[in-house]
């Protein structure tokens, strides 16, 4: 049934996917409407589905299919946040096809799973688990907002009337989008990574920093520490700050890409 619910979700996921390429050639209030109403459903089955997971005694965290349904399910609730502040859809166009392809991956049946059966202290991975994902959800928002900015600011300074995109908000809006993001992630990130090396503390003693995983992740962390030092500190905003935080995703995504390859993190075949 958890897959099912899921299904669900993709099918609403996937109207906001419609959206998503439909706002890049002309605007409508009317179809902006429904993909949130349709994303907003798609969350209720998507939360009935990790829910029924966790009920069952699956554990939610241990494969791909469960961690990219949760990943997809907290990208979706940071979005309905940054819309419940700005009241707008726009952050949609790239969140909205990202989110419906971690689903999509999601609701294949067979995956890998996460070896983790060895982990003594289960606690501490949950914790890791959901702290890293949300920081990951924010960097999503993040990206989002950057492109936004970029595409923006590329239609006004080619000063052409055009209805490309012309649904966006200002630019000092999509910046905030992308700041507030950033700093809403930077301590459950902080906090993930601080929890996985207690995990591996209590598992082997050690941390191996040679591990693909563990050195990407750290490498992530401080690019995302450079962009919120740099926005905080030293007043970096619009174009480079943007760039910075497309860079920061794609840490993220080949950090996540490591757990294919890591010797003590890894997925292999279930």
């Amino acid at each position: 049934m958890a897959l099912l619910w899921l299904r669900f979700a993709l099918a609403c996921y996937f109207i906001g996917l419609i959206y998503a390429l439909f706002a890049l050639t002309r605007t409508s209030d009317l179809f902006s409407r429904i993909a949130l109403h349709a994303a907003s459903m798609g969350m209720v089955f998507h939360f009935v589905s990790l829910v029924e997971l966790f009920l069952s005694g699956q554990v939610v965290w241990a494969s791909v299919h469960n961690g990219e349904s949760l990943l997809a399910f907290f990208s979706m609730t940071f979005f309905m946040i940054i819309y419940a502040i700005y009241k707008t859809t726009s952050p949609g166009v790239v969140v909205f096809p990202i989110v419906f392809f971690l689903t999509l991956v999601a609701a294949i049946d067979e995956q890998p799973v996460l070896l983790t059966s060895f982990v003594q202290h289960k606690g501490w991975l949950i914790a890791h688990i959901i702290l890293i994902f949300t920081g990951y959800a924010a960097l999503v928002l993040s990206f989002g907002a950057s492109l936004l900015y970029l595409l923006q600011e590329r239609r006004l300074k080619a000063k052409k009337p055009s209805s490309l995109i012309s649904f966006l908000p200002a630019l000092e809006v999509i910046d905030q989008i992308g700041y507030r993001s950033l700093l809403l992630g930077f301590p459950f990130m902080t906090l993930g990574l601080i929890t996985g090396s207690i995990v591996a503390m209590s598992t082997y003693g050690h941390i191996d920093f040679a591990d693909p995983k563990i050195l990407l992740s750290i490498l992530m962390w401080a690019v995302y520490m450079i962009m919120v030092f740099t926005r905080w500190n030293s007043g970096w905003r619009g174009r480079r700050a943007a760039v910075l935080a497309t860079f920061a995703f794609v840490a993220a995504i080949v950090a996540w890409a490591a757990n294919y390859f890591s010797a003590i993190h890894r997925f292999a075949a279930s």
